[in-house]
């Protein structure tokens, strides 16, 4: 039976060649290469950290450290090149683009009334004393044109 985040026959079959580890191949054949795309995947699908990754894959620091060696080899891309779905373009997201639902900045809950905010610059940034923000440094340059 296969496990929800695991990769499909299809799928696999497109990509196991392409993969290190190949018996005739210089260095180490591969253990399992099938069982670690699919411990790749399941920390891609999930979220979670390497530490968390599930015993039936091994152990996690090995795990992250072949995933790091075939990033740097650019086996990734290949791999991504050959599964690439031709009418969609690649979605990559990091934390530095995703952003915060709205109720996180206080906009209404459920038809609550949205939490008070202002944006209030202090008297003493004003004044000319030291700022204390990059929020506040940033607004009062805005203001001063």
């Amino acid at each position: 039976m296969r496990h929800r985040h695991a990769i499909s026959d299809e799928d696999w079959n497109r990509i196991k060649d392409l993969l290190p580890g190949q018996p005739g191949q210089h260095g180490k054949v591969a253990k399992d290469n099938r069982l670690f795309v699919d411990a790749v995947l399941w920390i891609a699908r999930t979220g979670a950290p390497w530490r968390d990754l599930p015993e039936r894959f091994g152990n996690w620091n090995s795990t992250w450290r072949r995933f790091d060696r075939w990033a740097r080899k650019g086996v990734w891309q290949r791999v991504f090149e050959v599964l690439q779905d031709p009418d969609l373009e690649w979605l990559i997201l990091d934390s530095t683009i995703v952003r915060a639902h709205p109720c996180a900045a206080g906009a209404p809950k459920n038809g609550m009334e949205p939490v008070a905010r202002t944006n209030k610059l202090s008297v003493a940034a004003g004044a000319g004393s030291v700022r204390r923000s990059m929020v506040e440094s940033a607004v009062s340059d805005c203001l001063r044109g």
